[in-house]
């Protein structure tokens, strides 16, 4: 589209929109526009055409209305803290942000659930039902900021999603607006419904197939106590052993974390968490329930670890001492930003039996591209993140670590894993969705997208790839003499 044609297309489209949103929540100059370029995955930035941040759920249908009309395409956007470029905007398309659908419904302590827009913090639900002895259980890191409709979109877990389970184990119902404006409620407040489960279907959908107005959460009671240990290793792989030891012993922790020891130094410098800096690697260990629970599945957990050849057990003597300890890992990822100027956060999943081996093939890739990696990661349920660090600043080192990132993708897939744990596919991971699915499931994802918006109007371009652009990946591996996925060859 061309200058003139766009700067025409946004005028007329901002009219209409304008008509049924107040006039200061249409954006539409470049200064206006700047702030919506990117989400957590700054590397990628896009004006976008338009952004509209509507007040309420009728304005939110009033909006995807015209736009289905005007075939006008439509990005949503929470706070935009996503790490994938999910919320990367189209150029010739609106930036639908949920921003101002920031209310608690109601707290339904008696059946244990939250009704909440899709624009509340993550850690607000929290606040709101701590009076009444509850929680809600998810708890990304950027819990304090990222928004509940963002978590439902990417299916956001946090340090105690190996107990509690993500994003899609924590809902009960979803408000979900259509492309052409029309509301639809998945789920509901029973634990089980007749029909497909719809819910789950959108929940990780990334905005592809509606956008989100308004959900019901469980909460759970708050437990009655809880204890991390800090377990402190010499070698990285061996702590990756110890995550499988733990789980092997019937042990199920609330979390279970890892960090090495470029991430250890780093949380260190920025929170004073009281990590040892001289250790290969640390794991975080937290049980909860009732005193006498906690105080057995502690001793236990400290015996493994001690077994599995930790150098060093600690356990929290208090709660602010536990806080401290969660605060390092909670903070890891701006404290690693301190450490360097860009970094590339990735996020796959594999069976807890591989860590070791892939914690040593990372190591050789960051010693092969000359990148430095540091990893911290919810080690319980194998969803690692590494972070390859690198400088924008010198040429070529950007297209180095996504290299070195898509490499480490397709590990995970090769040693039974997945590209993705809770950050979601977005734009980062779009090649390696080849890697990991042959044509026929892509094009059943296809096929159910066009159910739900036969234009292919909602955040076009993100998560599920083309087959043109997976035969051009296969023949970029091929070329290379690097193909290690079979199913390609089909292309």
């Amino acid at each position: 589209m061309s200058e003139a044609n766009r700067s025409a297309r946004r005028e007329a489209l901002a009219k209409r929109l304008r008509s049924v949103v107040d006039g200061p929540h249409v954006l539409s100059t470049n200064a206006e526009l700047a702030p919506y370029e990117c989400d957590g995955l700054a590397a990628y930035r896009v004006v976008p055409l338009l952004v509209v941040l509507p007040g309420s759920v009728e304005e939110v249908q009033a909006v995807l209305r015209i736009c289905h009309e005007e075939r006008a395409v439509v990005v949503a956007r929470g706070a935009g803290t996503g790490l994938s470029g999910g919320a990367l905007p189209h150029e010739d398309g609106v930036l639908l942000s949920l921003a101002r659908l920031n209310r608690i419904l109601a707290i339904d302590p008696d059946n244990g659930c939250a009704r909440v827009q899709p624009g509340v913090r993550n850690l607000a639900i929290s606040e709101a039902a701590r009076p009444h002895g509850l929680y809600y259980a998810p708890d990304p890191s950027s819990q304090i900021a990222c928004t509940i409709g963002g978590n439902v979109a990417e299916n956001a877990g946090g340090v105690h999603c190996l107990k509690y389970g993500l994003t899609v184990n924590n809902l009960l119902a979803v408000d979900l607006v259509t492309v052409e404006g029309e509301l639809i409620t998945l789920g509901g407040s029973g634990l089980d419904g007749a029909g497909y489960d719809l819910l789950a279907l959108a929940t990780g959908s990334e905005g592809m197939l509606g956008v989100v107005v308004e959900v019901m959460v469980k909460l759970l009671p708050i437990p009655q106590r809880a204890q991390v240990a800090l377990a402190a290793f010499t070698e990285v792989e061996t702590a990756g052993q110890a995550v499988a030891d733990i789980i092997a012993a019937g042990i199920l922790p609330a979390g279970l974390e890892m960090m090495d020891n470029p991430s250890i130094r780093a949380a260190e410098d920025f929170v004073h968490a009281g990590y040892p800096t001289g250790a290969a690697a640390i794991l975080l260990c937290e049980v909860d329930g009732g005193n006498e629970e906690v105080s057995e599945d502690i001793a236990r957990v400290r015996q493994r670890l001690l077994d599995s050849g930790a150098s060093e057990v600690r356990t929290a003597s208090d709660d602010l001492e536990r806080a401290r300890f969660w605060a390092g890992r909670k903070a890891a990822f701006p404290a690693v930003g301190r450490i360097s100027p860009d970094y590339y956060c990735m996020d796959g999943t594999i069976p807890r039996k591989h860590l070791p081996h892939v914690l040593r093939e990372i190591a050789r890739y960051s010693t092969d591209s000359g990148l430095r990696v540091a990893n911290v990661f919810h080690a319980g349920d194998g969803n690692l993140h590494p972070l390859i660090l690198y400088d924008a600043n010198n040429p070529g080192e950007l297209e180095l670590a996504e290299e070195v990132g898509g490499r480490i993708l397709e590990l995970c897939v090769e040693v039974g894993g997945t590209i993705t744990g809770e950050h979601g596919v977005g734009l980062e991971k779009i090649n390696q969705m080849c890697a990991q699915f042959p044509p026929e499931e892509l094009q059943m994802f296809h096929d159910i997208k066009a159910v739900f918006d036969e234009h292919g109007l909602l955040n076009p371009g993100k998560a599920i790839p083309t087959l043109n652009r997976c035969a051009e990946f296969g023949a970029m591996h091929v070329k290379a003499g690097d193909l290690r996925f079979p199913h390609l060859e089909r292309f």
